[in-house]
């Protein structure tokens, strides 16, 4: 034993020391080899079905998830397609553009013009004065206005419309947020307002507001179609939105009218300068073909800028009248009205045109006295010469010979007191005295045009009938129609129906040339052409009609040429003229007017006269 140590037995123990006062060591043991845990039976069990049943869950799931994702992404992806662009989707209108109008040589008289309308979304701008500042040189309005219209906060906001479809253009690609563009168009007329109160207006819808726009309406709309796109929230077009849908627009029906442009232009001018010259207040000028009843040409003027549009040429304002003048304006017609009693008397036989008459200047009347335009002796005349010098004494003597009621009967037949074939806005039927209405000082009145009042067409159709061998066309306004695709398509020929025989048709004629050869209606004379034509000068009735306004009166000129065979037929009025007479101031534009239009048409003359009969001027109406 060491003398550091000391051996200890304690029983069968015996446990060495180290060094005095050393704690006693443990005796070292060996380790036991690890022996495995056993789980018991019940626990093993139970954590195996967790274990499946987990499994099963997570499969569940992954084929839940698996269906979920076929119903949103196959089954039911048209629908969630059309919710998600619902989100972003804008539908505009698709408009078809009204149809155009044309003259009948194809000359453009009306057209639509596609333009662009510009709307803000005052919510989506940020910066209102900086957008102002970029869209005032583009839409011609000051940056102020604009400034102000884009602080209403009203979520809508319409900056301009008819932008040109180039401004349209540069204002899509500048992508300014808040503006959208919609579609619009523009109705313009190529020629200004050439033939305005005919053509008519059409409203800020782009409907028609009247003349033939308001009549053609139905025929002229385009029918508006739509079109889906992709929009982002401030209103730019998606890049890759082509249309979702799209119902295709289409264009209206266009019109050919039987207008002539360059003629409509020339009695325009024609006109415009006389009521300048005779300071009359208005005036109404109509061009026919004979044949065929086309109105070549129809003008409603009025002095001063007060109209549709001033006429160029004159050298004071004339204005295209704010309404057709020639279709809708009712006045008594004054000699010109000599027609019916003529063509009834000679029809009935109660005259014939050598018939002759004892004419004073003057005669009395149940109470009242008539009198010729200026005083005269005593006159034989014949029925012609009454005719030709506008007797009203002599045209007297003819109605009461021929009588009330074949004297009423005659006025309709001719086309008084009836709206035409063309049925345009707001004509006029006229207004006709009946037995009724039937006075003993209507012998006198009556046959010369002071009780009924009639409209400039209804006398060109009259005197039409007469330069058509006594069969009435009616007048005819659209030539043809054309279709969207371009296809053209004849309008139906003018009915037709005879009211003189062609025997008296004949007479009247030469009674009619008569007029203008030495009558009442020389300054109507054509050189190289022969003319049939009547005066007529007629006082204006005051409102309410019991008398007449002193030294107001409506000139008159209505005829055709050439005499032996008319191509043409025209009438010219002029209200309230200086000088009044209508030989004075109607005839000299009827002239004008005929002979441009014979010569543009190519109509041979026959380089004759009528024949000349010399005697007094009772009458130079």
């Amino acid at each position: 034993m060491s003398p550091t140590g000391t051996l200890v037995r304690s029983g069968d123990r015996v446990r060495a020391t180290g060094r005095p006062g050393a704690a006693p060591r443990r005796p070292h043991r060996q380790p036991r080899p690890a022996q495995p845990r056993h789980r018991s039976g019940p626990t093993h069990a139970i954590f195996g079905r967790r274990l499946r049943v987990l499994r099963i869950l997570l499969v569940v799931v992954l084929i839940a998830v698996v269906a979920r994702l076929v119903d949103l992404q196959v089954l039911r992806s048209p629908h969630y397609q059309r919710l998600a662009a619902a989100e972003l989707s804008v539908t505009v209108a698709d408009p078809g553009l009204r149809g155009d109008i044309y003259d009948r040589n194809g000359s453009v008289l009306a057209i639509s013009v596609p333009t662009k309308t510009v709307v803000a979304d005052d919510f989506q701008i940020a910066h209102p004065l900086r957008e102002a500042a970029v869209l005032s040189p583009l839409l011609g309005v000051p940056s102020a206005t604009l400034a102000t219209e884009l602080h209403q906060r009203s979520g809508y906001v319409k900056l301009a419309t008819q932008v040109p479809a180039s401004v349209g253009t540069k204002l899509a690609t500048d992508n300014l947020p808040g503006i959208t563009l919609l579609d619009s168009s523009e109705r313009v007329d190529p020629d200004g307002s050439l033939a305005g109160p005919l053509l008519g207006q059409v409203h800020a819808t782009g409907a028609g507001a009247s003349g033939v726009e308001y009549k053609y309406n139905g025929l002229l709309t385009g029918h508006s179609g739509t079109q889906t796109i992709l929009e982002s929230p401030v209103g730019v077009d998606l890049p890759q939105g082509a249309a979702l849908t799209r119902s295709a627009g289409r264009n209206g029906t266009g019109l050919e009218l039987t207008l002539d442009q360059p003629l409509q232009y020339f009695t325009e001018g024609a006109l415009g300068k006389e009521i300048v010259a005779s300071n009359a207040t208005s005036g109404m000028a109509i061009v026919m073909d004979t044949r065929t009843g086309d109105i070549l040409a129809m003008a409603s003027l009025v002095a001063g800028n007060n109209g549709l549009g001033l006429v160029p040429g004159t050298s004071s304002p004339v204005s295209e009248a704010p309404e057709n003048l020639a279709v809708s304006k009712a006045f008594e017609p004054g000699s010109v009205f000599k027609l019916v009693t003529f063509s009834a008397a000679l029809g009935d036989g109660v005259i014939t045109p050598q018939s002759t008459f004892t004419v004073p200047d003057q005669i009395q009347l149940d109470g009242s006295t008539f009198h010729d335009a200026e005083p005269h002796p005593v006159e034989q005349l014949s029925a012609t010469q009454i005719l030709a010098l506008s007797s009203n004494i002599g045209t007297s003597e003819v109605a009461q010979r021929l009588g009330e009621a074949r004297l009423l009967a005659q006025v309709p037949k001719l086309g008084f007191g009836q709206v035409s074939a063309l049925d345009l806005p707001g004509e006029s039927p006229g207004v006709l005295a009946g037995t009724a209405q039937w006075e003993p000082t209507n012998y006198v009145s009556l046959p010369i045009g002071q009780v009924d009042a009639v409209t400039a067409l209804q006398l060109v159709d009259a005197y039409n009938a007469l330069a058509n061998g006594g069969v009435f066309v009616q007048p005819r306004l659209v030539r043809a129609t054309i279709a969207p695709d371009g296809t053209v398509h004849a309008a139906p020929a003018a009915s037709r129906h005879r009211i003189f025989s062609p025997s008296i048709d004949a007479e009247m004629m030469k009674m009619f040339e008569q007029v203008v050869a030495y009558g009442t209606g020389t300054q109507a004379a054509v050189p190289g052409y022969t003319v049939i034509g009547k005066t007529g000068t007629a006082q204006i009735p005051a409102p309410g009609g019991a008398s007449y306004i002193p030294g107001a009166f409506m000139g008159t000129f209505v005829g055709a040429a050439p005499a032996q065979n008319p191509v043409l037929s025209a009438v010219v009025v002029l209200d309230r003229p200086t000088p009044v007479y209508g030989g004075a101031v109607a005839a000299p534009v009827f002239s004008q007017i005929m002979s441009y239009a014979l010569h543009r048409y190519g109509i041979p003359g026959n380089g004759s006269t009528a024949s000349q009969v010399t005697t007094s001027n009772p009458n130079p109406a």
